[in-house]
């Protein structure tokens, strides 16, 4: 099976709050349509959740945050994954939502829950989840990344190959060059601070997806503006981004 992460950067316009790039999300829906292998989605919160979290000093530690701030961020969560459902139902995908908390609890993931996400994936359905505010225990909370989400779900489900969708080429090892790293070894790219994202952005993506490698998973970083590219990687294995090869 095929674990797929659209990054916050891709569906949404991070520039400008609440705002969804729903015609990028279906090209991408349509491009999944020719896969012929089960499939996750993960997406991001992008100018949804990341906005409100920031607004609210909510981040991925567990505290006490502001209740108030919970309910506003999961809210937005919610309204960006109806977008998305409703993308991927328009283009006959058969969406099934499955918010964190089917597999989370405590901060960990329940894994006979964890597992069942293969089935359903493997029943004709597309599992959908997201990141999102969740409850923690003893009055706190925190903010699960959609990244996080992807390492939670490889070490249970092992997938084929998982896909980090993003709204530029890959991985860069110099920012002012755009020089693409195809292949992550021991290389030390440069990043850019995008005050928005509280969960990490393409560092912790990064992180994520050596995680990821070191199980023995192969990983990609792609390039969501030209949807095609996933399913060359899936269906071809013809990579045009950057990969971290699983070890």
């Amino acid at each position: 099976m095929i674990l797929i992460k659209l990054g916050g950067s891709i569906i949404t316009n991070k520039e400008k709050s609440l705002s969804a790039r729903k015609s990028t999300i279906d090209k991408i829906a349509k491009s999944l349509r020719k896969l012929d292998e089960p499939f996750v989605i993960v997406h991001g919160g992008g100018s949804f959740g990341h906005y409100w979290s920031v607004r609210y000093d909510m981040h991925t530690r567990p505290a006490r945050y502001s209740q108030h701030g919970i309910a506003v961020v999961k809210n937005s969560m919610v309204s960006l994954n109806k977008i998305v459902l409703d993308s991927f139902l328009k283009n006959r995908l058969n969406p099934y939502c499955l918010p964190p908390t089917d597999f989370m609890e405590n901060g960990r993931p329940i894994i006979k829950k964890v597992k069942e996400i293969e089935k359903i994936a493997k029943s004709n359905l597309v599992p959908i989840t997201f990141g999102d505010a969740l409850w923690y225990g003893k009055k706190k909370s925190y903010i699960l990344s959609g990244d996080k989400i992807m390492t939670i779900l490889a070490k249970t489900l092992r997938p084929r190959l998982s896909i980090f969708v993003l709204n530029v080429d890959g991985v860069f090892s110099k920012l002012t060059t755009k020089n693409l790293i195809y292949e992550m070894k021991n290389q030390r790219p440069q990043f850019s601070k995008i005050s928005m994202d509280v969960t990490g952005g393409m560092k912790r993506k990064l992180e994520e997806a050596t995680k990821i490698s070191r199980l023995g998973l192969d990983v990609f970083f792609v390039n969501g503006n030209k949807p095609q590219r996933i399913v060359d990687a899936i269906k071809r294995k013809k990579f045009e981004g950057t990969l971290f090869r699983g070890i």
